[in-house]
């Protein structure tokens, strides 16, 4: 008898200390939901994975999906700590979003070491997939390379051909500098300087009057949410357009240009990976979207989306939640969905899709709300990001 009782309470023991993720499979949407790029994914982002949680049916392998959400105020260390209690503590499986290219890179080495599954979708640089990948980490949406690929090089074959950097000062602005660069003298342009601002700077007039004086024909803006959209608006207050010089948002989305209105923003040329109106399977995500935000998503919401049913459908053909088996999946299941069609992952750990340039419309040009794109060209997802073997990942040598 006091074996069958001592087993009982042993067992009690054993069911009290199980982790969180035993119950069910967990989804952590990490990001910026009160700062400079809360529009950019946000609240938003967690939406759309809710979106793709409900049409996988809640469930998995019989076990509840839920999500749980966070705001790392693009604090490394925050996002770090949040990242470790949901892994330790919270039985998270995998964590998605991560926009803040320093929050990715920090989060993706705090994965590797608990070996936990990534997937990277807000954040730009293309250290990600790249000499800072590791084994169950991905990147989804769109990188550096593959927008200094699609605005940049499109920008110089048009005889953009000296450029001037304005460059957020850390990690995700120097790839992107970096990255168009490159593309810009490869394709026999000039980079003729650049500058870098605080992360949330409110007054970039300084960096405008370096931009102005260096009479390159190309404003390059390596920065991205509130950032970009006070940078443009203060460029005009400068004349800068009006003097003859372009701007070029580098990471620019449908939310950026919604805050600043299509008087502002028209003639902008753009890489976006994704928009509502440009195909049936775009525009029927989209309207579920706006039915429940009343806004239309851009890349990183539908990208965070297609991210999290990706890993839903890896789960389920792997018949586990182990990173091992879901990661092997992740690799050989195509990627078609409201977001991208024939998408593939490459050994690294990119998703490689389509990529499309855009130039904002002027305001007579709209016909509807959110009305705002209109598409010069379709970047192939082969010339967009490079090859793992090229990508500097360590694990592809």
């Amino acid at each position: 008898m006091k074996f069958g009782l001592l087993s009982t309470a042993a067992l009690c023991g054993l069911f009290l200390v199980a982790p969180a993720s035993a119950q069910g499979v967990k989804i952590g949407i990490l990001n910026d939901q009160s700062g400079v790029y809360a529009d950019y994914g946000g609240k938003w982002s967690l939406e759309a994975a809710k979106m793709a949680v409900e049409e996988f049916g809640g469930e998995v392998l019989g076990q509840k999906i839920e999500v749980i959400s966070a705001d790392h105020q693009n604090k490394p260390d925050l996002a770090v700590t949040i990242a470790r209690k949901w892994y330790d503590v919270d039985g998270v499986d995998m964590i998605t979003e991560l926009t803040t290219s320093s929050v990715a890179l920090a989060v993706q080495e705090l994965s590797k070491e608990k070996k936990k599954i990534d997937i990277v979708v807000g954040a730009a640089t293309s250290r990600i997939t790249g000499d800072a990948c590791q084994p169950s980490g991905f990147h989804w949406a769109y990188d550096t390379h593959a927008l200094a690929v699609g605005t940049g090089g499109a920008l110089v074959e048009a005889g953009g051909d000296t450029w001037f950097f304005l460059t957020a000062d850390y990690a995700f602005g120097y790839a992107l500098e970096k990255d168009t660069g490159e593309i810009v003298t490869a394709k026999g342009g000039k980079v003729l300087g650049a500058v870098r601002h605080p992360l949330n700077s409110s007054d970039f007039s300084s960096f405008l009057l370096q931009a102005q004086s260096s009479k390159a024909k190309i404003v390059g803006l390596a920065n991205a949410g509130l950032d970009t959209s006070n940078s443009i608006k203060q460029a005009a207050e400068f004349g800068i357009v009006a003097g003859g010089q372009k701007l070029a948002g580098l990471l620019l989305t449908l939310a950026e240009v919604h805050g600043l209105g299509l008087q502002a923003a028209q003639g902008l040329v753009l890489t976006e990976a994704y928009y509502w109106d440009r195909d049936d399977k775009s525009r029927e995500f989209a309207e579920r979207f706006f039915k429940r935000t009343q806004r239309m998503p851009n890349m990183i919401q539908a990208g965070t989306y297609s991210a999290t049913l990706s890993y839903l459908k890896a789960v389920k053909a792997a018949g586990t939640k182990d990173t091992e088996a879901v990661t092997k999946k992740l690799k050989e299941l195509p990627v078609n969905d409201a977001f991208a069609q024939g998408g593939k992952v490459l050994a690294n750990g990119r998703m490689i899709h389509d990529l499309y340039l855009f130039e904002v419309k002027k305001p007579a040009e709209s016909k509807k709300p959110w009305d705002y794109y209109k598409q010069l060209a379709v970047v192939p997802g082969d010339k967009a990001f490079p090859t793992a073997a090229e990508s500097g990942c360590p694990l592809t040598k």
